[in-house]
């Protein structure tokens, strides 16, 4: 046992700790795009027509596709903060859920949140520690919001059966 405790001693010594970077790395890839403790944001979006994003259950709910905006909006917005560039304007956050008009709109909505999301992982990777320690509160709440808005996609999809349950939740 002594033995044990001692190669684990001596592997905790010699791995290299989790850096601010790292650690904002991780959580916005597995928002993104690698699937770890929960789908992530493209895989939820991913096969879905856009008939099935527009769905609506009653008229107090988001679609889908309105859910994406939003994330794109956001995501956008902080980045061009971020990189030191004027953001999108803003009027409220209900105008950020845009809806969507067809299916070209749909699949480029879908591709600018991947877009966006990849951008995000590239500034990050790319910073200095001294950019990510005045931004790195902002940059875990991206993570943080586009996991809490994945869900919401992940629960409508349910309700309108288009979820395989083989792709991740249950």
């Amino acid at each position: 046992m002594n033995t044990i405790l001692a190669a684990v001693f001596l592997l905790a010594q010699t791995a290299s700790a989790p850096t601010l970077k790292s650690i904002l790395l991780e959580q916005l890839k597995t928002t993104h795009n690698k699937q770890d403790w929960f789908v992530p944001a493209v895989k939820a979006v991913d096969g879905l027509t856009f008939e099935q994003a527009t769905w609506r259950e009653g008229t107090a709910n988001h679609t889908i596709a309105q859910l994406v905006s939003h994330l794109v909006y956001w995501d956008t917005a902080n980045l061009a903060k971020f990189k030191g560039e004027k953001p999108p304007a803003y009027t409220n956050n209900d105008a950020t859920f845009v809806p969507i008009a067809d299916k070209a709109s749909w699949e480029e909505a879908v591709r600018r949140l991947d877009a966006v999301m990849t951008e995000w992982e590239k500034v990050v990777e790319a910073a200095d520690d001294q950019k990510l320690k005045s931004f790195y509160s902002t940059i875990a709440h991206i993570s943080t919001h586009n996991a809490y808005h994945t869900g919401q996609i992940l629960y409508i999809r349910k309700q309108q059966g288009s979820w395989d349950p083989n792709k991740g939740v249950k």
